[in-house]
């Protein structure tokens, strides 16, 4: 591999040995327990010392990029037709600029709590675990910017979508520098490029938050893509062949961070093979290429390093240590194993791509719906026909400039458009997702649906059809000048500027996904999953048990108490992740025991004692957990006594007629809880799961949450029971009402887009509506028109022009938070 990439033996040992030094060095300090120094080192290796030590040489900023004339001639290339990286770098800058004045100050709902506390502990996220993702993150979050740790991991996402807008700088330039002699004019096209990119709708709304993984993949797309595009015009030869070399490496390193890593590998190969197909021949560069992917495949050591210190994020738990590092468990083969389902995501199961989940036209058809959110997102449905209008413009202009791009550099076209093939209809076939959550909504629940908009799996659709767009717009542009009659006794040149300054009005498109999305992709005052976590977690008392249902009532939660530290005392049962067996180990037994800080919570629970329960949650060993089945069929009714509670478990009420493991951890922890003291509460989110286990007039509304109760309890001054609602706690509810900051987030974001979340802002409605009358009847008039006030604003800023009754009238105000993706659970019997 050295013989074939480097221009000296003795530059490449040394390149080499830097990166293996950093590489040992960061696993080494991974493996003692080190997080901060480890992350360091193995981002400096995998992101800059590796890529040096395989490009070999110096100064490959400075490429020329020839034209087709130069290159047929071997003639030199002219200064003007290098890549301008200034002006790519002043595009990235000016994007930069944007995302930060859009920055979201803190987490938001779905991932993005998960992934940026998962960063901040160096854990492990859900699977594949995305292990490239969490060494960058947590290096940002060690960064001196930014107010707090979530903004720096935004920042991270703000930066990877901004240096890929200056790359579709370079490659729509590099387009036009076949057509356009003007260097001003090819700078044109590629800020066209960058700004719709950056500005159209997903791209805009997931890069000024960090919700995923997705911007660090956008960048490699736009890395691997810059790459090509130079391949393809480079001669044959060993910088060719390093290029080459680099693409295979980042390939792998991209699904490290996030599979989709491979989606841009057949672009490349079509071109290797439209190109120089001769290279398919060269054995001594194939093995190297294989070997850099391999090298690229190397951050996923980290999961089972980490996973044996056992962070408090470890999902899925990829290690068979169970006291701690050590080389044995680490290299067994249960270890492997476990790690191999993690990559494989084998705790969400899998289909075959044969076996479609909804129609492909119905697929397609989900691509075009958030094809016309890029350009105008219509959240609320008032603009449908100016919204598919703009659609059909910028789907023109992309189809215009494709053919562009063919005519003029084929070269890079057989890259970039089998790469614009793959992330469109390619995608949409392998993804093959169940109808979109916003899909013909007239079809209601007579068709299976995702649990949220998929948009974010198309970014790189929308980001690459960016480049076809600017290019189609230049097109445009250039066809209405040469169509534009001026004054004769202008000279030439004169007169080529002028038809170009009449018309460059029709530059403006691009600004169109700008003034329409900022309002709807600007995050800059979002703290709703923030003040969502504080509100919920406050509604349970100190050392409470709080079970939750999916992503969104759970993940904000976890940035919450360990990143932030707030109400660490509160442990947090997930019903979709209680089915697993790592999550009962990480969270019911081996979670250390938190003091209950006051100054965390609110006021309701300051000046006064509260006993710390003895021991866990649940009092199992390991192996006791681990025991448990996915699930026991019950051939009838069955008693559970727990204190001086007593509940009937019917089969007939449990969602698959079966005792699920989840069922089984919760009621052991209900009856342990009853015994010692622990205050144990059902999220309100968690909608009808505890009448399902039988109980049904044992909890106490407090809150956001129904605590249970383990003694017979009347309606009296503090305690009123409301018709479908069921007993609530005024006093402690209206005090936490007051301090709850979910509220004031709502109105202050000024509206509520993503449509398959809004029910946590109809939890905080039914919450208001049920104090409201638990008030009434106390007689409270003030406080009832306090509550009132607050609830119809935020139903004015979530469902605008919709009365209460209305949103009502849809579900019922006992909502449900949205899962996300669910863990498989075992078929019935």
């Amino acid at each position: 591999m050295i013989a074939v990439l480097a221009p000296t033996r003795r530059a490449s040992i040394v390149r080499y040995a830097l990166a293996t030094i950093a590489l040992g060095a960061g696993y080494g300090d991974l493996a003692v327990g080190g997080t901060t120094l480890a992350s360091f080192l193995l981002v400096a290796a995998y992101a800059l010392l590796i890529p040096i030590a395989i490009l070999g040489t110096p100064g490959m900023n400075g490429e020329r990029v020839p034209t087709r004339a130069s290159r047929a001639r071997g003639a030199p290339v002219p200064k003007e037709h290098r890549p301008s990286y200034g002006a790519a770098a002043v595009a990235s800058l000016v994007v930069f600029a944007l995302y930060l004045a859009t920055l979201a100050p803190s987490t938001a709902l779905w991932d993005a709590s998960e992934y940026i506390t998962a960063a901040y502990v160096l854990g492990i996220p859900h699977p594949p675990g995305n292990p490239f993702f969490v060494l960058l993150g947590n290096l940002f979050t060690h960064l001196p910017v930014g107010g707090n740790v979530a903004q720096r991991v935004n920042l991270l996402a703000a930066v990877c979508s901004s240096v890929s807008a200056g790359l579709w700088f370079l490659v729509a330039e590099r387009v036009l520098a076949g057509w356009l002699a003007a260097r001003w004019e090819r700078w044109i096209g590629g800020a066209l490029a960058a700004f719709v990119g950056a500005t159209a709708f997903t791209v805009w709304n997931q890069s000024v938050v960090n919700e995923k993984v997705y911007t660090v993949s956008l960048l490699f797309f736009a890395v691997v893509s810059w790459l090509m595009v130079l391949w393809c015009d480079e001669p044959a030869g060993r910088r060719a062949d390093r290029l080459l070399v680099l693409v295979a490496y980042l390939l792998g390193l991209g699904y490290s961070n996030h599979p989709a890593g491979f989606l841009v590998g057949p672009a490349v190969a079509i071109a290797v093979l439209a190109r120089r197909w001769t290279t398919l021949l060269r054995w001594r560069l194939l093995l190297a290429g294989a070997a850099a992917l391999v090298i690229g495949l190397t951050p996923f050591a980290q999961e089972p390093i980490r996973a044996a210190h056992f962070p408090a994020i470890n999902e899925g738990e990829p290690t068979a240590c169970t006291a701690g590092f050590k080389l044995d468990c680490t290299l067994s083969a249960e270890t492997w194993t476990r790690l191999r389902a993690n990559i494989e995501r084998a705790q969400y199961g899998g289909h075959s791509v044969l076996d479609r989940q909804a129609s492909f036209p119905a697929q397609m058809q989900m691509w075009w719906l958030y094809f016309r959110w890029q350009w105008l997102r219509d959240a609320h449905g008032s603009q449908p026909a100016l919204q598919t209008l703009l659609a059909l413009v910028f789907l023109a202009l992309g189809a215009a400039g494709g053919i562009v791009h063919w005519r003029r550099d084929r070269r890079s076209f057989w890259f970039y458009g089998p790469l614009v093939f793959s992330v469109t209809v390619a995608l949409v076939f392998y993804m093959n997702f169940k109808y979109g959550y916003s899909q013909a909504p007239e079809l209601g629940a007579m068709v299976e649906r995702e649990v949220r908009d998929r948009d974010y799996f198309y970014i790189w659709s929308f980001s690459t059809w960016s480049v076809w767009i600017a290019l189609g717009i230049v097109g445009l542009w250039q066809w209405l000048a040469g169509r534009i009659a001026v004054g004769a006794e202008l000279p030439v040149g004169r007169r080529d500027l002028v038809r170009r300054a009449i018309t460059a009005p029709v530059l403006a498109l691009a600004l169109i996904p700008l003034i329409a999305n900022w309002k709807q992709a600007s995050r800059a005052r979002d703290t709703i999953a923030r003040d969502l976590a504080y509100d919920l977690l406050s509604s349970v008392e100190p050392y409470g048990v709080l079970v939750t249902y999916g992503d969104n009532d759970t993940f904000p939660l976890w940035y919450l108490q360990h990143v932030e530290g707030v109400r660490k005392d509160v442990t947090v049962a997930v019903l979709s992740l209680l089915n697993t067996d790592w999550y009962a180990r990480q969270e019911l037994i081996r979670k250390p025991h938190y003091e209950f800080e006051p100054d965390t919570g609110p006021s309701v629970y300051r000046g006064r004692a509260w006993p710390r329960p003895p021991g866990n949650p649940i009092s199992l060993t390991i192996a006791e957990a681990d025991s448990i089945p996915a699930y026991v069929a019950l051939d009838g009714p069955r008693r559970l006594v727990a204190g001086g509670l007593t509940i009937t478990i019917d089969p007939r009420r449990l969602e698959y007629g079966v005792l699920q493991r989840s069922d089984m951890l919760v009621l052991r922890m209900i009856r342990e809880a009853a015994d010692t003291g622990r205050p144990f509460y059902f999220s309100r989110t968690t909608g009808g799961y505890a009448e399902s286990l039988g109980f049904d007039s044992n909890l106490l509304t407090q809150g956001l949450a129904r605590k249970v109760l383990y003694t017979p309890t009347v309606p009296g001054r503090d305690t009123v029971l409301v018709v479908g609602a069921g007993l609530i706690d005024v006093a402690r509810s209206n005090a936490l009402w007051k301090e709850f900051r979910g509220p004031a987030a709502i109105v202050r974001r000024g509206d509520w887009v993503d449509r398959a979340s809004a029910d946590l802002a109809r939890l905080y409605l039914s919450t208001g509506i049920t104090l409201g009358g638990a008030l009434d009847q106390l007689g409270d008039a003030r406080d009832v028109a306090r509550t009132e006030q607050t609830t119809r604003s935020i139903a004015a800023v979530v469902w605008p022009n919709t009365s209460l009754e209305e949103i009502f009238g849809v579900r019922e105000p006992n909502v449900t938070a949205p899962a996300g993706d669910a863990v498989r659970l075992p078929a019935a019997p």
